[in-house]
């Protein structure tokens, strides 16, 4: 497939607003909220624990939730940004039919998306590995600010926030986990760790919306990993033009109807500010 590689807003939009859009969005479209992304311009490079380490031991699972426990806080405090806004508003008014995103911060929903699929879970919930109960993050948080009195405070030197809303902490040592309060099991955040699937059911309702778009648009992701880049390669293969928007070049570039080296606040307040006049869209 032939595609320019980069495009404009004005055509983005006269193809996005004219049928409407199916909204894949990735860690690009919270940076402006505070949540740090993985391969952005600009991020620092971390590596994320895996759903084996997760599982290989109690160290491992101290280690993580030790450091989530301090950085959880600010995720849950961060506020969608304009772009989250206007993509709410874009799907509130049947612009946008329909949203999965790569993010696990649930800021989507705290900006009124009336429908969200989270293909990767959400921090906001916590499951335990051994009989499947999935419980309130709040709830864990109280239960280990209850049993480890202090650590906040012991927590001097600043620690650098990770895009997964854990921190860098040298010294984990020490940090009381708790289990899970129905079986006395494992608990973890119900998202997907590197290293696990996706469930299927979930792969297979955003395969279903990607079959139902007019368009796709691509928010804030480099496509790097299959987990976002096979609906793009679907998309393109049916038929159905792809709109990219990310600040960086991404894997789906080639595949691309227009690719847009753009932010993903400015470029979707300016297609709201369209979609809401028609007449200035068409003059």
């Amino acid at each position: 497939m032939s595609a320019p590689r980069v495009g404009s807003i004005d055509r983005a939009a006269a193809l996005l607003l004219d049928s409407g859009f199916v909204a894949l969005t990735g860690a690009g479209m919270s940076t402006d909220s505070g949540i740090p992304d993985y391969r952005g311009p600009g991020a620092v490079n971390r590596t994320p624990m895996t759903y084996a380490e997760f599982v290989s031991g109690p160290r491992a699972r101290q280690r993580y939730w030790a450091r989530s426990f301090v950085g959880w806080t600010r995720m849950r405090d961060a506020d969608p940004n304009p772009g989250h806004v206007a993509l709410a508003r874009l799907q509130q008014g049947g612009v946008c039919r329909g949203l999965v995103t790569q993010n696990v911060d649930g800021l989507h929903e705290r900006a009124g998306s009336p429908s969200v699929i989270a293909l990767h879970g959400r921090l906001a919930d916590v499951v335990c590995l051994d009989c499947g109960t999935v419980s309130p993050r709040r709830d864990l948080q109280r239960r280990m600010e209850t049993i480890n009195p202090g650590w906040l405070e012991r927590q001097v030197a600043p620690a650098e926030d990770r895009p997964d809303g854990d921190v860098e902490i040298a010294d984990t040592g020490g940090f009381h986990v708790p289990a899970c309060e129905t079986c006395g099991g494992v608990l973890k955040p119900d998202v997907v760790y590197f290293g696990e699937s996706v469930p299927k059911p979930r792969v297979q309702r955003c395969y279903d919306l990607v079959d139902t778009a007019p368009a796709l648009l691509v928010l804030g992701s480099s496509l790097t990993v299959m987990s976002g880049l096979r609906f793009v390669r679907h998309a393109a293969k049916t038929g159905t033009p792809v709109v990219i928007v990310n600040r960086g070049e991404t894997r789906g570039d080639p595949l691309a109807t227009l690719a847009l080296h753009h932010g993903t606040s400015e470029f979707l307040a300016s297609l709201l500010a369209q979609a809401s006049d028609p007449v200035a869209r068409t003059a």
